[in-house]
């Protein structure tokens, strides 16, 4: 017997889950890559913990339990009819495992700090095209899926992106499961086994749509409730504008503490050709994590800079910005109000966007304009969820949310900085 060709049949025991097992000999070796590992310094909410202590699971865990759930939702399609080739299971397997793949620390920190016009998404692609030349090929199919470049059957790609895929219903599970708000559980078993394939697309059937219905109004909760709660909100915006300013004294020729990976960011300009033409640059990538920031941030809390200074011990010592809410947009006069009492203090005009901003969020639970959660009934006919809904709230639901947010100071974060400055 092969012993290496047997132990890559591992089971990996989740807390979400149970046992998860890996089905293919090369979804190990991705696994074992060094650019999958890196999802094991990554936490999957970020700066979630401040507010939700045991929010500390990685991408790592989420790569893991949505290539499990997309496991069992093509063993359902196949059940009912639809063929489905060991090669087209294996591709979307590895699409879901490598969705995130291209994820910086801290979420979105990065995406509007040290590197510009670069999202996830277009980093997942250039790590999945990096991993197909290493691997010779063999994530052809999979980088087709997972592109939505297989017209054969589009409803594999609808298992890894769309209203109602394994990537939503594994991330509102876990994170329900580990921040430990109940308003997020879903009953992922009940839709998956309720999933059918209608003219090449994914669809539900009818008699599943109470459990669906359940899922819009989770994702609405959770949004509010974990995703855009007004305390992580704070603290995301706070890790931007430190990196921002670290970025801009990098600028300027100031040499700051920093990782090797980290460094290289903050004294480049990086954007998207920059990433599809260095290699060198996805390589750096592929180093950065959580904790290349966090002991940067622990370090420039001793910087020279009062605003990098004040900023990091801001977040480490948790005195984060004050945040207020309201349905309508800050006038002049509401945020003019903080900003004044900075330039007291000795603040330049120009620094004032570091401690006093105003913003936006939307919460959109379910997008029928991007593509619909479909109901089959028995008649073969299919209905978008929120016609076929007798809830009225599903309807509300379709409707984007926005909300205005204006962060500035607390006192005791004004105190501090007009220590350094003086």
């Amino acid at each position: 017997m092969d012993t290496d060709h047997f132990n890559k049949k591992k089971i990996i025991n989740d807390p979400v889950y149970g046992f998860i097992s890996l089905p293919f000999d090369l979804i190990f070796d991705i696994i074992e890559h060094p650019y999958f590992q890196r999802l094991r310094r990554i936490k999957q909410l970020g700066l979630t913990h401040l507010v939700y202590p045991g929010a500390l699971h990685t991408r790592f865990h989420h790569a893991l339990g949505a290539m499990h759930l997309t496991l069992k939702a093509i063993e359902v399609i196949r059940s009912k009819g639809h063929r489905i080739t060991k090669q087209e299971e294996k591709a979307t397997a590895l699409g879901i495992l490598l969705h995130d793949i291209g994820h910086g620390p801290f979420s979105h920190a990065l995406e509007y700090s040290i590197v510009k016009g670069i999202t996830h998404e277009s980093l997942s692609k250039a790590f999945m095209k990096s991993l197909n030349e290493e691997f010779k090929g063999k994530l052809d199919l999979a980088i087709r899926i997972f592109a939505d470049q297989y017209p054969e059957k589009p409803f594999l790609h609808q298992l890894i992106s769309s209203q109602l895929d394994m990537d939503r219903l594994d991330y509102l599970k876990r994170d329900s499961f580990f921040t430990g708000v109940s308003e997020g559980v879903i009953n992922s078993d009940r839709i998956i086994s309720m999933l059918n394939v209608k003219d090449g697309n994914l669809c539900v059937e009818a008699k599943g749509i109470y459990s669906v219905e359940k899922f819009i109004i989770a994702r609405r909760l959770m949004y509010w409730q974990v995703y855009l709660h007004k305390t992580v909100l704070s603290a995301e915006n706070l890790l931007v504008r430190i990196l921002k300013r670290a970025k801009a004294l990098s600028n300027q020729g100031e040499n700051l503490f920093a990782t090797e990976a980290l460094a290289y960011f903050l004294n480049s300009s990086i954007g998207p050709k920059e990433l599809e033409v260095r290699q060198e640059a996805l390589k750096q990538f592929a180093k950065l994590d959580d904790f290349d920031i966090t002991a940067s941030i622990k370090e420039w809390v001793n910087h020279s800079d009062p605003i990098l200074s004040s900023l990091c011990q801001s977040l480490l010592e948790r005195k984060l910005y004050k945040i207020t809410l309201q349905n309508q947009a800050f006038s002049a006069k509401e945020k003019g109000r903080t900003k004044e009492k900075l330039l007291k203090i000795g603040l330049d005009q120009n620094d004032l966007e570091y401690f006093t901003f105003a913003d936006s969020i939307t919460n959109n639970a379910y997008q029928p304009k991007a593509d619909k959660i479909n109901l089959l009934f028995k008649d073969g006919s299919v209905k978008d969820i929120a016609i076929a809904s007798d809830q009225l709230n599903i309807r509300v639901l379709s409707e984007s949310v926005k909300k205005h947010f204006l962060c500035y100071p607390k006192q005791s974060m004004v105190n501090n900085l007009a220590k350094r400055l003086s």
